[in-house]
């Protein structure tokens, strides 16, 4: 293997497979069906403009909450980190990630950062399985080799 390849690999974005793939389901499930169901209900209910607006308003508030969902991820890179999470997205240099925790009872990697926080990294879920203990061990690896945080005096 080519060291250009081996970087590149090195640097490739973490992103979760069952969270995506449960955010896709969930989605054409929850969107398709009120859809569906605000398009063609009929009867009493489903005659009222309000009502079937409700239905298409419910999918489209959902399709965007799923769609955020689906695109959590974590972009490595010589010069940091930039982690995705559904509400917003943060940018780390390298030196301000303490340490890399991902223990037993985590549902996603938790970075200690040097000012004192943590933060979250929904890219990397334990509902991977090993795929995702390994993606950890690369991050964990990106951590030690850009440099910690030196200590505060």
């Amino acid at each position: 293997m080519s060291a250009e390849r081996r970087t590149s690999d090195r640097y490739r974005t973490f992103r979760p497979f069952w969270g995506r793939v449960a955010a896709w389901f969930v989605g054409a499930i929850a969107v398709g069906g009120s859809l569906f169901v605000g398009l063609t209900a009929r009867g009493p209910i489903g005659a009222q403009p309000a009502s079937r607006a409700s239905f298409v308003a419910f999918a489209v508030l959902a399709a965007l909450l799923l769609w955020r969902v689906a695109g959590v991820h974590a972009s490595p890179s010589p010069a940091g980190l930039v982690v995705r999470n559904v509400v917003y997205t943060r940018r780390l240099a390298w030196p301000e990630i303490v340490a890399v925790r991902f223990s037993g009872n985590d549902a996603w990697v938790r970075l200690d950062l040097a000012d004192g926080g943590t933060l979250a990294v929904m890219g990397i879920q334990r509902s991977d399985g090993e795929r995702g203990m390994a993606e950890a061990r690369r991050l964990l690896e990106l951590v030690r080799t850009h440099g910690e945080a030196p200590d505060r005096l």
